[in-house]
């Protein structure tokens, strides 16, 4: 049974509605749809946790300096 005019331009206004709503959706909750968009948020990830991984190094190293700086300081040398 064919669809009238006004049906179709029903169902039309309807799925532009759903397709509307689905992509406010996948944008509000930062759904990722291509397989390129995931690996290239897990190699930003990677090199932030890289460069996380090299400043606590760092850290780790200026805070070793100092407590060598302070052995056998009399503590109240000042």
């Amino acid at each position: 049974m064919p669809e009238g005019p006004i049906a179709q331009s029903e169902l039309a206004a309807l799925t532009r509605s759903f397709e509307e709503v689905a992509g406010k959706h996948d944008r509000e909750f930062g759904i990722i749809k291509s397989e390129t968009a995931v690996r290239l948020q897990i190699g930003n990830l990677d090199q932030k946790a890289e460069a996380l991984d090299m400043k606590i190094d760092r850290n780790q190293a200026q805070i070793i300096e100092l407590l060598t700086q302070l052995v056998g300081r009399r503590p109240d040398a000042g």
